[in-house]
């Protein structure tokens, strides 16, 4: 039985296909279009999923939507009318969307496979619709290697809820409670994100990122003030600072004289007042998670915890539920956003709407996230000739310890290999890598190589059997969900003037014997990698630690900023070549910038993306 999920129209569109409980395939619109946060109808995700799975569309048994549309509307319609007067510039924008297609949503969708099946819609598969949290829980449950786990929801809103707890047990998921909207965490935490100048939905990792280098001046601010935040970890807002239920904005005036200016405009420096902030509600966001991680514990009973939702995302608050709440394990969906919502409802049709059986292996079963598209050794070599590229072609034998001296020679490369992950996290598949000792490599990687502010950290994969000698963490973390500290063993010791700089000045001293990623905090945002689900990565950092006794890399998202993670061959090259890096590994070939023809430069990409 084949079962297609897909989650579109708001941000970051996706697709998944399962096939009697095995997920075949997975990928986000965004990879496709090269657009960011693409929200359009997924077509190339659902012909890539088809193919993937050697079916039409007339094979599919079902298609499911990762929510619930007229129940959306109908929050939409009450919040305005709470609100009203206010609001209505905002209503009339979003009805205008509303009565044109998304309130005819089951219309569109259906006209839209019917286009692409070649077919009426009379003979579609049927079509069902999941709800938002729903959708999430069972992408976090059901692939976690869990029969018994409390499933924990966080997210700006689904058609009412914000946060909700789940009992997962076997093939079912029962709910157990929600906090319903304008009262969001997730809000929350994007409103600061407005506030200091990053787009909403996409700088929510700056913020966390800046973070350690201010101080929490303005928790007491918040909590006073912002949040009224219970001892169980339920919340609610105070929106007479908010503007996100009915206006334009994610905050109003109130909010800028409380904390004394407004907005931060996009591009424009960063002061130790945004670090200040930034440090201020990423406590409170850890706060309140934590208290919201033991109410979980203890309504469920469960020993496992499995979390998703965008707020899911935040690796320091997820580290800090493993370190100091009480479960015994936690597992996070790699997909937590919206994207994943696509798989969480193609699941949640084949475990609670056809009740199949569900069995737990001791893994979870989403195969590392390498769920994307993989090319073969044919079509990279007829792209290569094309562009008249120069590269040499070699077995795994020769490639890796070569590599391996290239990065030990402070080389950045990009790492090119397998089926493309899904998820926002780059794990190996689509990376670009180097030497974590190298005391200068985070800013090359960001400055030269990413385009994107220098404070930004870098994420260690690092063999899986090696984690705890170099991190204070005693498992496994596949999906770089988990943020945990340098072992102090390794740390470096700091003179007393270093130890008086605050702010950026911070970001130049070395923190550790692995500096490139040892955030300021001497943490680090942690990727195991196993030999099971990524050997050549696996190798390749082998191959490393038997040149250099160091079992890591540096591991970032191929892209630059504001363009989604590379795709194809072809993504891969131009990203190598419009940027500073040194090498490039497409599978097995190998290609040195220095060797390659002439790149006509088009350096209009970066004002388009420069305010993301």
């Amino acid at each position: 039985m084949n079962i297609l999920g897909i989650s579109a129209y708001y941000h970051d569109s996706a697709t998944a296909l399962v096939r009697d409980g095995q997920i075949l395939a997975a990928v986000q619109e965004e990879r496709f279009t090269r657009k960011k946060h693409d929200a359009r109808f997924p077509i190339n995700g659902i012909e890539y999923c088809l193919s993937t799975a050697q079916i039409d569309l007339k094979h599919l048994d079902y298609i499911v939507f990762y929510e619930k549309p007229l129940i959306t509307f109908e929050r939409l319609l009450e919040t305005y009318i709470a609100y009203a007067p206010q609001g209505f510039r905002s209503f009339i924008a979003a009805m205008s969307v509303w009565l044109q297609e998304k309130l005819y949503l089951k219309t569109v969708l259906k006209k839209q496979l019917a286009k692409l099946g070649n077919c009426k819609t009379k003979d579609l598969p049927p079509l069902l619709f999941a709800e938002h949290h729903q959708s999430h829980a069972a992408s976090a449950f059901f692939p976690s290697p869990f029969q018994n786990a409390a499933v924990l929801c966080l997210d700006a809103v689904g058609e009412w809820a914000t946060t909700s707890l789940w009992l997962g047990e076997g093939n079912q998921l029962t709910p157990i409670w929600e906090i319903d909207f304008p009262h969001s965490l997730g809000m929350l935490y994007s409103a600061f994100t407005y506030y200091t100048g990053f787009r909403v939905n996409s700088g929510e990792y700056k913020l966390m990122g800046l973070a350690p280098y201010g101080e929490p001046k303005y928790v007491d601010v918040i909590l006073n003030n912002l949040l009224d935040l219970k001892s169980d970890g339920t919340f609610r807002l105070n929106m007479d600072y908010f503007n996100y239920a009915t206006g334009l904005t994610m905050t109003n005036s109130k909010f800028d004289r409380l904390l004394g200016s407004p907005p931060r405009k996009p591009e424009s420096k960063i002061t130790q007042r945004e670090m200040d902030i930034a440090a201020s509600i990423q406590k409170v966001t850890e706060e309140v998670v934590l208290r919201l991680s033991r109410t979980a514990r203890k309504d469920t009973g469960s020993d496992n915890l499995c979390l998703a939702g965008g707020v899911a995302l935040n690796c320091v608050a997820n580290g800090r539920i493993l370190r100091e709440g009480e479960f015994k394990d936690i597992w996070i969906q790699p997909a937590a956003g919206d994207a994943g919502g696509a798989l969480g409802a193609a699941l949640a049709t084949w475990y609670q709407y056809l009740d199949n059986p569900r069995q737990v292996s001791g893994s979870d079963a989403m195969q590392g996230s390498y769920l994307g598209p993989h090319f073969k050794d044919e079509e990279i070599r007829q792209y290569l000739d094309d562009v008249r590229a120069n590269y040499q072609h070699l077995d795994d034998e020769q490639l890796m310890p070569q590599l391996a001296e290239i990065l030990a020679k402070g080389n950045v490369v990009g790492w090119f290999q397998g089926r493309m992950e899904f998820g926002p996290r780059a794990l190996g598949g689509r990376s670009i890598i180097g030497d974590p000792r190298n005391v200068k490599m985070q800013s090359v990687m960001n400055l030269k190589i990413k385009y994107r502010e220098s404070f930004r950290p870098f994420a260690p994969s690092v063999l899986a059997e090696r984690v705890s000698d170099y991190f204070a963490i005693d498992r496994a973390s596949p999906y770089m969900l988990l943020v945990a500290p340098v072992q102090k063993e390794l740390h470096l010791s700091m003179t007393e003037e270093q130890q008086q700089l605050f702010g950026i000045e911070k970001l130049n001293v070395p923190r550790s014997q692995i500096p490139a990623i040892t955030h300021v905090d001497y943490s680090a945002r942690i990727q195991t990698v196993h030999p099971k689900t990524n050997p050549r990565y696996y190798e390749l950092i082998r191959q490393f630690e038997a040149k250099t006794g160091c079992g890591i890399l540096v591991n970032t998202s191929f892209n630059v900023r504001g363009e989604p993670i590379v795709c194809t061959p072809e993504d891969a090259y131009r990203c190598f070549m419009r940027t500073e890096m040194d090498y490039l590994v497409l599978e097995n070939y190998l290609l040195a910038k220095s060797e390659q023809p002439q790149w006509q430069k088009d350096e209009s990409w970066k004002q388009e993306f420069e305010l993301d």
